[in-house]
């Protein structure tokens, strides 16, 4: 009896032990091997793109994915400007890669949409475009000497019907 008791504990406690591991990894999922997608994220990206970067690795990683072989994200902008990142339609991602820059519009709309994607080098020279209806993304397009290049960037129903209008005079840090 003594001996059926002293089992039975043992396979209580390893049943306990399996639970509270069990839990510590349903509470802290962090503390265990991350089997998902890595990108890594530029040293002085903003809040913003580093937030992206942690609540949507999947799309992050795509993107990056696109642009090729060791692609750093530099910025991740979701669009329409002053949209919750969470309820954004569109993820404008630029990612650099030594002295070449790589830019996509992600379609987080959810079906095929007009999009239109543009990068140039300082001045509106070199530019680099994709245009089209796509249900995924825009791009890439790339730009060498990337330092202030502009971007433009729209996604709507059609041309003439855009709920996302950006254009910015640099989607990468300047200098």
């Amino acid at each position: 009896m003594v001996l059926v008791m002293s089992k039975l504990k043992a396979a209580l406690r390893a049943t306990a032990a399996a639970l509270v591991l069990a839990g510590v990894n349903a509470m802290a999922p962090q503390a265990v091997a991350v089997d998902g997608p890595v990108v890594q994220v530029a040293s002085d990206a903003d809040a913003v793109t580093k937030a992206i970067a942690r609540t949507a690795p999947e799309a992050t990683a795509a993107a990056a994915n696109v642009c090729g072989a060791d692609y750093t994200l530099s910025k991740g902008i979701p669009l329409p400007l002053g949209t919750d990142p969470s309820l954004r339609l569109g993820t404008l991602f630029a990612y650099e890669n030594g002295g070449n820059g790589c830019v996509i519009l992600d379609n987080n709309y959810g079906s095929a949409q007009y999009m239109y994607l543009k990068v140039c080098k300082v001045g509106g020279t070199s530019c680099d475009t994709d245009t089209g209806n796509f249900s995924s993304y825009a791009g890439p397009v790339y730009v060498n000497s990337f330092a202030c290049a502009p971007v433009t960037a729209k996604m709507g129903k059609s041309s003439s019907s855009l709920y996302i209008d950006y254009k910015s005079d640099r989607v990468f840090p300047c200098g």
